[in-house]
């Protein structure tokens, strides 16, 4: 990565990841006034959308997509909206070894020029800061939830992940430091 940064000063690394949200609120623990028990709603359907998330973790910036499912296809979608969002940025890829990060999607990214990827060891999902996007945006938006409709519980994500500044020290905390002149 320190050689694409430094053949790429304005280049954007984005780590990426899925997660399926699902209308059926996840429970946690939860402060209340003594004596007043809070309540969350129990919905009997399964609905669920999967999202796609890309995390600059330099700027803090998300960039997502909700898409019906995590294939191939799917992620060549997605990358062409990361394209679409940055253009004429150089972009390097982090993920994970999902089958639907090979393929197609390999294949797609070695056709641009100006992308390229890096994948992270296997079985380390506490290295990906997108990990951590999600983890913070169940907490605040799905975990307990109390939207009445499924289509509020996806919009109130989705706002979630466009509007939070995710600051996640990931490249100092991961990489050596640079030294100048040597």
């Amino acid at each position: 990565m320190i050689d694409f940064r430094q053949a790429h000063p304005d280049g954007v690394i984005l780590a990426l990841d899925q997660m399926s949200l699902y209308f059926q609120a996840t429970l946690t623990r939860v402060w209340a006034p003594i004596g007043q028990t809070p309540w969350v709603r129990v919905a009997s359907q399964r609905q669920y959308v999967n999202f796609y998330g890309a995390l600059d973790v330099l700027s803090g910036r998300e960039i997502s997509l909700s898409l019906p499912k995590q294939n191939a296809e799917m992620t060549v979608h997605f990358l062409n909206h990361i394209l679409t969002c940055l253009p004429d940025r150089p972009i390097l890829l982090l993920w994970d070894r999902a089958s639907w990060h090979k393929g197609a999607a390999r294949e797609f990214v070695q056709q641009h020029p100006l992308m390229d990827m890096l994948y992270f060891p296997v079985a380390c999902p506490d290295l990906n800061p997108q990990e951590h996007v999600w983890k913070q945006a169940r907490d605040a938006i799905s975990h307990n939830h109390t939207c009445p409709t499924f289509g509020q519980l996806r919009q109130a994500f989705h706002d979630y992940l466009e509007n939070t500044c995710f600051k996640f020290e990931w490249i100092e905390k991961y990489l050596p430091p640079v030294l100048c002149g040597v």
